[in-house]
């Protein structure tokens, strides 16, 4: 049975509350994905803080079924953009249904990945299905898909929190993943996190946001 202790919570006044609440919303508005990289690196104990803060997401039974590889090596991020470009020009010329394409058009994207070597760091981000307990028996995940991208949340905000930028790349198959990083079968690749500071040239599309009264409802 797990321990469970006095619940630590600290109580703001109502317009503290509301003040900080304000101000977060506020710092994520400005939030971008970006495409245009720097190759100035940030220190890696930066992108460890904010795995710590992914660490943190809540997660079904607290599995906590995820996996992170940081990846900084210059060959390493050469292979693995070799591999999704590879999957991305297939995707672009014969997967994606064409209603998908357009969708994608006006963001202009195609299947030349440069920044998957120019960023400094790319994290890839591993869903596990199941584990094995100390005594080898094969213990199956629940809601593991939603836990990850929870955590995956947790780390897009910190990474923004900090003062970088990333972008989401899911290029389709990943399992070049599992093969380049040495990674075992019950993880399926999730997402890879493109991390790091903007190019100085860096630009962004001016993409419109639903309104709150659009995507919320309150009864």
């Amino acid at each position: 049975m797990i321990e469970l202790k006095k619940l630590v919570f600290r109580e703001y006044a109502i317009g503290k509350m509301a003040r900080r609440a304000r101000a977060f919303a506020k710092m994520l508005q400005c939030r971008r994905t970006v495409r245009d990289f720097s190759r100035r690196s940030p220190p890696q104990e930066i992108i460890l803080d904010c795995l710590r803060c992914a660490g943190y997401s809540p997660s079904g039974a607290n599995q906590q079924p995820w996996h992170f590889v940081v990846i900084k090596d210059k060959a390493m991020k050469h292979s693995i953009r070799l591999a999704a470009e590879k999957e991305e020009r297939e995707f672009y010329t014969s997967r994606a249904p064409e209603d998908w394409l357009q969708a994608l058009a006006p963001i202009g994207t195609d299947a030349n990945k440069p920044f998957l070597e120019a960023a400094p760091y790319l994290i890839a981000v591993f869903q596990e299905r199941y584990h094995y307990d100390d005594e080898g028996k094969r213990v199956k995940h629940y809601y593991a898909p939603e836990s990850v991208g929870l955590a995956t949340g947790f780390l897009i905000a910190a990474i923004h929190n900090a003062g970088l930028v990333c972008l989401t790349h899911t290029p389709s198959p990943m399992k070049f993943l599992n093969t380049l990083l040495s990674r075992p079968k019950q993880e399926k690749p999730f997402v890879l996190l493109v991390v790091g500071y903007p190019a100085a040239s860096a630009r962004v599309p001016e993409l419109p946001r639903k309104p709150l009264d659009e995507v919320v409802t309150i009864v």
